[in-house]
């Protein structure tokens, strides 16, 4: 068959990865299969927690498909105090998380820049330095990056969201805050700098064809990244793409297409870091679990103070919006249990990959 010949392969070309986002029955169970034993040869079974922050969702960008974007007027504008912050980071830390992921809208100011670089001491300080931190802040300069890098900030998620320029441009304001190659820069900025560099894309956008996914996998392989975050678009109401509604992959196609991108970085990439996003619990109750069996190592629990967590809204139907972050650490072991995987408790779970690409064999 042509799918064996596919998977046995080292490298995957553009037009060989457009055949397999397209498989379906046998041929698809023959992908996700080799993707799982992929996962557990390069990178073992364990999954890594990343205790989410969403701090705040406060935005200068405007992008045509979040519904956080600036120019939405319907939002509950909010920001966490420090404390608040701290005191997830402690909970993250006391139930031995391993790391934290800290989310805002894009903010580039003097003071926001100088308030987490504050906050990094403080949250190093109130963990006794034993949490691993990973950022995601939107563009800053490489100069924002070395200051946040220097007081402890390990790993940085920076989403392409679609790494074609044409379609880049079909989601965000033609203006100089939406600039397809300022991202790329700081993207290369955060390597320069020393972190562990993510990014990540949509997939089941308006206007995205198959071979826009296949480019979206290769670039990914081409930027040599460490690590990655990508799920399926969800559409918002209170965005200008929510028009194009009628015109998408109906949902399950969507999360299908979604389990299928994680397989094939899997194979492509064997020992990055690859989070099991909660879009896909938006469509599938079970959608982190079977991202999981497909090549996924990472979850990130939200331990946003509850009050918050429905304003941080992204895209429609979130979930684990009502939970206690204790519901939602439980509710995640059981889950991770069912997939057979084992949760690395009080480990960083840093990219094997980051390391390779250093040479370097100590692996934290």
């Amino acid at each position: 068959m042509i799918i064996d010949n596919l998977l046995n392969k080292d490298n995957l070309n553009k037009e060989e990865l457009v055949y397999l986002l397209g498989c379906e029955g046998e041929e698809k169970t023959k992908l996700f299969t080799k993707a799982a034993e992929v996962k557990a040869k390069y990178i073992g079974r364990k999954v890594y927690f990343r205790g989410l922050i969403e701090m705040s969702n406060i935005c200068r960008k405007n992008c045509l498909y979040c519904g956080i974007r600036s120019g939405n007027t319907n939002v509950h504008r909010y920001n966490l105090t420090d404390d608040e912050v701290i005191e997830a980071a402690k909970f993250a830390w006391e139930n031995r998380y391993g790391s934290i992921a800290i989310q805002t809208g894009e903010v580039s100011t003097k003071e926001f820049v100088d308030r987490i670089e504050n906050l990094l001491d403080k949250i190093n300080k109130a963990t006794n330095h034993e949490l691993g931190i990973t950022l995601s802040l939107g563009e800053q300069t490489e100069e924002t990056y070395r200051r946040w890098f220097n007081k402890g900030a390990m790993r940085y998620l920076l989403r392409i969201e679609a790494s074609n320029r044409e379609l880049y441009a079909k989601l965000h304001p033609n203006d100089k805050h939406h600039d397809f190659d300022e991202r790329l820069e700081c993207l290369k900025a955060l390597r320069r700098v020393g972190y562990q560099v993510g990014t990540g894309v949509m997939i089941g956008l308006p206007f995205q064809t198959l071979e826009h996914l296949a480019d979206d996998l290769l670039w990914m392989q081409e930027m040599d990244v460490d690590m990655v975050g990508m799920g399926p678009y969800v559409e918002h109401p209170d965005t200008p793409l929510y028009q194009y509604r009628d015109k998408l992959l109906p949902l399950t196609e969507r999360f299908n297409l979604a389990l299928k991108m994680t397989a094939l970085l899997r194979i492509l990439m064997k020992d990055i870091n690859i989070a099991a996003p909660t879009a896909l619990q938006a469509i599938d109750p079970l959608g982190r679990e079977k991202a999981i069996k497909v090549g996924a190592n990472i979850v990130m629990p939200n331990i946003t103070p509850g009050a918050y967590r429905n304003d941080y809204k992204l895209y429609e139907n979130k979930p684990c919006t009502d939970d206690a972050a204790d519901d939602c650490k439980n509710c995640l072991e059981a889950r991770i249990q069912l997939t057979g995987d084992e949760i690395g408790y009080g480990e960083h779970g840093n990219s094997r990959h980051f390391y390779r690409r250093r040479n370097d064999t100590t692996i934290q």
